[in-house]
């Protein structure tokens, strides 16, 4: 997408991030994108990352074109949650460079983010450059995510090299 484009992102979370979730939502919002919030909605200590994170990348691999943004305390839970999805592929980002990387590299739908180790001005600097970055379409990322799309949908280990 060109930056500026907008698109329907998908987010889900838990208590940990939900302040930054919830601003988020509303940058987000403000800027044009289609964002549909899987929850929570409500602030609650005792909540479930999988009843939110599951929804969101579920909804992201039923709406080509879309993109996810999952969030938790350290992200790695919504990570795992989130790449359970089949078709999901999702990446973690703590920084602009490795968002933009997920996109460009593994042409990732889902992003997940620590919301205890990243402030929400960081998260929208991230979220930005993950929805404004394209896949790059290089023969080897392609090469790549084919390896892990066989194995995901077959169990087809790829093949040792030969060397």
């Amino acid at each position: 997408k060109a930056l500026g484009s907008t698109m329907r992102v998908h987010l889900g979370g838990d208590h940990a991030a939900y302040e930054v979730q919830r601003g988020l939502v509303a940058f987000l919002t403000e800027g044009g994108h289609d964002v549909v919030d899987h929850g929570p909605r409500d602030y609650d200590d005792l909540d479930d990352y999988p009843v939110f994170v599951l929804r969101a990348a579920k909804a992201v691999a039923a709406d080509a074109g879309s993109r996810g943004i999952v969030l938790g305390g350290s992200g790695n839970g919504e990570l795992i949650a989130a790449n359970k999805v089949h078709g999901i592929r999702a990446a973690f980002a703590n920084t602009v460079e490795l968002a933009q990387l997920a996109r460009l590299h593994n042409d990732a739908q889902v992003i997940a983010i620590g919301g205890r180790f990243t402030d929400l001005k960081l998260a929208k600097e991230i979220a930005t450059a993950f929805l404004a970055t394209d896949f790059s379409e290089e023969e080897r990322h392609v090469k790549r995510i084919a390896m892990i799309s066989a194995f995901e949908d077959q169990g087809t280990l790829p093949p040792v090299p030969k060397r």
